[in-house]
């Protein structure tokens, strides 16, 4: 649905983007994640149509983005800073942009009621926008970029500032965006506990190159360091169980202390697997094991400059 090939975005010496390049398919929720400055919202704008790449090319369910008008058509977005009218009802507001796109004004209604009714908003359609909290305010703005139905929708920073029950619901719409639409939704955030709860790929930018991409988890297996695990058996199996962790792919003994009984390895997540299993096949009496599992806040941490992780994009 979104395919992106050595896209660039250049203002005069600066580099935006440099060569960015990825993939996002039907029904799939795709993090876009980066520090401040890395070129998220930038790439937002190219994709749709509101800047022009200065290299590369991209296209949308197969349409270039050679021609935006085509491209409009078939996208949604939310923008991090988007305006809405005080003045206006909630579906007031959906039925001008539903208009916009060429409805009738009897379509125009049918649509806002069903978008109100997916988006929760139903009892407050007639009441003014000025009114809405952030969080039904952030919902009324994904119904807007519903209105032409579109095949990618992108949102920027959606769940920015929201209270827990509400980032719980915004959440659950979109997943059922992507499941019940089987719209590809590209989410760019710096929220990253929530791009590993919902999103299947993951793209991470950093200075304007993409600096890991995929899913989630080979994203995080491949990126991050190994991580740890810590098994507790009797103090008298402690060397056969060493001899035999020690003879696994992706598996380290990192200590082992007779007296306690407790060995420290440092492995992939396969080889803690891998571990675990083989400990229980030797038949070596496992008292205790805990793993620490590397999460997608370790990948980010290893493949960007550090750059602080809170607040907007100012690319």
């Amino acid at each position: 649905m979104l395919q992106v090939e050595a896209l660039g975005k250049r203002y005069g010496s600066l580099a935006a983007l440099r060569d960015v390049s990825f993939a996002a398919y039907e029904a799939e929720i795709v993090g876009l994640l980066g520090p401040n400055g890395a070129g998220k919202t930038t790439m937002i704008r190219l994709l749709t149509t509101m800047l022009t790449p200065t290299s590369g090319r991209f296209s949308v369910a197969g349409v270039p983005g050679t021609r935006p008008a085509e491209i409009r058509r078939r996208v949604g977005v939310l923008p991090e800073s988007a305006g809405y009218p005080a003045g206006r009802t909630g579906a007031e507001h959906l039925q001008l942009h539903t208009r916009l796109y060429g409805s009738s004004r009897r379509r125009a209604a049918e649509v806002a009621d069903t978008l109100l009714a997916e988006v929760g908003l139903t009892e407050v359609a007639g009441t003014l926008v000025s009114t809405y909290s952030r969080g039904m305010r952030q919902r009324l703005g994904i119904a807007r970029a519903l209105v032409n139905d579109p095949v990618v929708v992108f949102l920027d920073e959606p769940t920015l500032g929201l209270d827990p029950a509400g980032h719980r619901r915004l959440l659950a719409l979109l997943r059922d965006i992507a499941e019940r639409r089987r719209a590809t939704v590209v989410l760019s955030t710096h929220a990253l506990a929530d791009v590993e709860e919902i999103c299947e790929r993951v793209v991470i930018l950093d200075v304007g190159r993409v600096v890991a991409a995929g899913r989630v988890a080979e994203v995080v297996e491949t990126v991050t360091n190994p991580g740890g695990a810590r098994v507790a058996v009797p103090a008298e199996a402690v060397t056969a169980a060493v001899a035999l962790l020690g003879g696994l792919d992706g598996v380290t003994v990192a200590d082992a202390a007779e007296g306690s009984g407790v060995i420290e390895l440092t492995s992939t997540a396969a080889g803690a697997d891998a571990a675990l299993r083989a400990l229980v096949g030797s038949g070596v009496p496992i008292l205790r094991w805990e793993v620490g599992r590397a999460r997608l806040s370790d990948a980010f941490r290893a493949v960007t400059s550090g750059t602080s992780a809170i607040g907007g994009d100012p690319a």
